[in-house]
């Protein structure tokens, strides 16, 4: 048997025979495998994985003494002060007591099953889910007031509404804070710096930003900057809504034109960016945004994503006093689909506006159609770009069977059915990238998809309903060459346009977990909604954009009545709401 040299040389050394020192050698070895596996078992074997462990209320009266308790707990469990402090990612100390840490899985379990500890699970990803919109709720800028806030004009004055998002671009002629008064002085947040993000990008209007990285992996933070600045887009929007200054004469390329604000216009913004690249997020970095928000004094928490689980962090932010207004989510019509259905947070659909935006088709044989798109022609585009294009319909849309269709200077036609969000992406993309001139998508509804900007820049993307779809497959059928020309969009506002009702890509109720609670709570505008994006202003639809339009009423109800409880400031929206 083949002896290890370090116990070849001690044994040596001490002038053992040669079969006295074979057996040695063996019960040396036994002797560290035996300890091996006791260390392993003890310290949790097993690749490490981010968990949330929920403590319930803070016990102790300093945050500094919160965290220390959390490092004891992870001493005795791990073994050492040095494993407790390079395993904790967030510690949560001010609206609840409870730790993020990188554990293995029997690490976990034993976690849980220490007596303070309430529970103990994965972290999980989460993923985020204007002009028109305030005139058709009510709520006339210059008057910043309604009928129905009974005559406020305050405009949320000094209201701190909390953002949890993929932060905020804070040039935006959105968020000038010309004519703001001082920051409020019960505000307790700060400025966190970045590289590109110092501490003059805070102001009187985004009176605090923080961003959370930690647990974040590295591929999403490689496209995006450490800091609270937006490069993805959709925090910058769901901001503007919400409590975004009056900017004149925002347009999408023309489109939407009007008066750019928010509901409560001169409420305060403070931005926690928990979300980052395309839109990467993860309970750890949630619940540490909700855990500062509580303590830097926010009014109310705007939350434009989906979450599987009733958040702790929300209870005990709505028991500090906090309003918290959830997107319901964008799986719909399916039943059973809405999400963040907790009793205590406002849960939000997302409902359709009376502003539409119509482009004409004119087919090969002079027969004029129209469907719904965001199209309009840039600054370099020649005429022939909007001239007459081949119309070609392939078996299906589908990659697998669209790969190698010759699209370029063409027009894709494609049927969706309802859900169908990941082909109306891929097809999209398909003819983008081989040089096709736009799609024209025939399914149930002429809602604009939620994502539709996103794959449909520099081509026409026009949506039409099914029986518009009938009549252009039809044409195909009975032309030789059948071609199609499209019009740029234009703007309709008005009675043409039936509204408010439910964007199909809603989420539906009832709630899958606890179907006895009836959610969404309420329906708000998410459909074609213009709001700032960088230095410009996009159109997006969502139950994201929804959920901002309910956080900012939710801010004017408070300048109004500020001693009212979340639990009131909910049943005044649910029971006044109406079409």
């Amino acid at each position: 048997m083949k002896r290890l040299p370090g116990l070849i040389n001690r044994q040596s050394a001490m002038g053992l025979h040669h079969s006295s020192s074979s057996r040695s050698g063996v019960a040396w070895v036994l002797l560290l495998i035996c300890l091996w596996t006791l260390s392993f078992r003890a310290h949790g074997g097993g690749p490490r994985k981010l968990y949330i462990a929920y403590l319930g209320h803070v016990k102790h009266g300093h945050p500094d003494n919160v965290v220390a308790s959390h490092h004891d707990l992870l001493t005795t469990l791990l073994g050492s002060k040095e494993g407790s402090s390079a395993s904790v990612v967030y510690n949560y100390k001010h609206g609840f007591s409870g730790f993020a840490a990188m554990l293995t899985a029997e690490q976990a379990k034993q976690l849980a099953e220490f007596p303070e500890v309430i529970s103990v699970q994965p972290s999980k990803r989460h993923t985020p889910t204007t002009t028109r919109s305030w005139d058709f709720l009510g709520l006339n800028h210059q008057m910043m007031g309604s009928d129905m806030l009974h005559g406020s004009n305050s405009g949320g004055e000094d209201v701190i509404i909390g953002v949890i998002d993929t932060g905020i671009w804070p040039e935006s002629r959105s968020f000038n804070d010309a004519g703001y008064g001082p920051v409020p002085s019960r505000w307790k947040g700060k400025c966190q710096v970045g590289h590109d993000w110092g501490s003059k990008n805070c102001s009187r209007k985004i009176v605090g930003a923080r961003f959370y990285s930690a647990g974040v992996p590295d591929q999403f933070l490689e496209t995006d900057s450490l800091s609270p600045r937006d490069h993805n887009g959709h925090g910058t929007h769901c901001a503007s809504t919400a409590a975004g200054s009056a900017v004149e004469a925002a347009s999408f390329h023309g489109l939407a034109k009007g008066v750019a604000r928010g509901g409560a216009m001169r409420a305060r913004i403070a931005v926690y960016k928990s979300f980052w690249g395309l839109g990467f997020g993860n309970t750890a970095t949630v619940l540490a945004a909700i855990d500062d928000a509580v303590h830097d004094g926010v009014d109310v928490l705007s939350m434009s994503f989906g979450i599987d689980e009733n958040s702790f962090g929300v209870l005990h932010a709505v028991q500090k006093g906090i309003t918290v207004v959830y997107a319901g989510g964008n799986e719909g019509p399916r039943p059973q689909t809405v999400r963040n259905g907790a009793p205590w947070a406002i849960t939000v659909a997302a409902s359709k506006i009376d502003r539409s935006f119509p482009t004409m088709i004119t087919l090969g044989n002079k027969q004029q159609i129209v469907g719904q798109s965001l199209y309009c022609l840039g600054k370099n585009s020649s005429k022939s770009s909007s001239g007459f294009k081949g119309l070609v319909v392939p078996v299906s849309c589908a990659m697998d069977i669209l790969n190698g269709t010759d699209v370029k200077g063409q027009i894709l036609f494609c049927t969706m059915q309802p859900g169908d969000q990941d082909v109306f992406q891929q097809a999209s993309q398909y003819v983008q990238d081989g040089g096709g001139s736009g799609v024209i998508f025939a399914q149930y509804t002429t809602d604009l998809s939620f994502t539709a900007l996103d794959v449909c820049q520099g081509i026409a993307c026009i949506l039409v309903d099914l029986d518009i779809g009938k009549k252009i497959a039809s044409y195909m059928d009975d032309a030789s060459s059948p071609m199609a020309k499209i019009e740029p969009a234009r703007t309709v506002t008005g009675k043409e346009t039936l509204a408010p009702k439910v964007a199909m890509f809603s989420s539906r109720g009832p709630s899958p977990d606890y179907p006895a609670i009836i959610k969404p709570d309420i329906a708000a505008p998410g459909v074609n909604i213009l709001a700032a994006k960088e230095n410009s202003y996009a159109i997006l639809s969502g139950t994201s954009m929804a959920a901002p339009h309910v956080a900012g009423v939710v801010a004017l109800l408070k300048a109004l009545h500020p001693n009212w409880s979340s639990a009131a400031i909910k049943s005044a929206i649910i029971t006044t709401g109406n079409n």
